[in-house]
């Protein structure tokens, strides 16, 4: 058994005095690539927002394992306009992820700085965030969310807005950091696709219940054949 990052330990969740999640049980360990899927409505972002502390369980708990601290989860949202048009440099925007741990200021620069090379994307520092590609913001914010986590980073529809070949080129960056960094990977995602070929585990959330394992049990399930068939057309 690997190290724990993450646990729900009999996790409920309302929303709007409607129960979207209930009786949820799943671990995950450090190296784990894990995607979320599921339809609309079945509570993905709600979940999301509880592993991240901005929301409470209605009932259970989160556990979090003890080489991870709650200021060292590293997170991505999906784009909005907002965010598009957020007013800041490239170097800005990373810095802000550097908020843990006590680093003096040359010490985030350069904590900055290596999670922008690490992404291939060091000559973006002095950018306008504004003016960049969809496929690089997703990038500056990716290195902003490195700044801050240790180990392992949550991921909302990162891919949402961008094109096909900027998406597949951020998922394969992913799935680089996860193999050759084992930085743990947490994503919801409607890219089944992408869920398939590069998750080794799955939660897959419905109004009825949810499964949690791998990849592969996953896809031998009635219910898993019924989500590759979909990918695949």
């Amino acid at each position: 058994m690997g190290t724990l990052c993450l646990a729900c330990e009999n996790v409920a969740f309302s929303y709007e005095n409607q129960t979207v999640v209930s009786d949820l049980n799943f671990s995950v360990e450090e190296g784990d690539y894990l995607c979320i899927i599921g339809a609309n409505g079945t509570g993905k972002s709600t979940l999301m927002k509880g592993m991240l502390g901005l929301k409470k369980p209605a009932s259970g708990r989160i556990v979090l394992g003890e080489s991870i601290q709650p200021g060292q989860i590293g997170y991505v949202p999906q784009q909005t306009p907002a965010q598009r048009d957020f007013p800041a440099l490239v170097g800005e925007v990373v810095l802000s992820g550097c908020l843990s741990g006590g680093l003096g200021k040359g010490r985030k620069r350069r904590l900055a700085q290596e999670k922008l090379d690490l992404l291939g994307i060091a000559d973006l520092w002095g950018k306008s965030f504004r003016e960049l590609s969809g496929g690089q913001r997703q990038r500056v914010l990716l290195a902003r969310a490195l700044c801050a986590a240790q180990k392992l980073i949550l991921l909302d529809e990162p891919a949402t807005g961008l094109d096909t070949e900027a998406a597949e080129d951020f998922y394969h960056l992913l799935l680089h950091l996860n193999r050759e960094h084992n930085i743990t990977v947490v994503m919801v995602s409607h890219a089944l696709r992408e869920a398939f070929a590069h998750a080794d585990h799955i939660l897959c959330l419905s109004h009825d219940g949810y499964f949690f394992g791998r990849t592969e049990e996953y896809l031998e399930s009635e219910e898993g054949r019924h989500f590759y068939g979909r990918c695949r057309t």
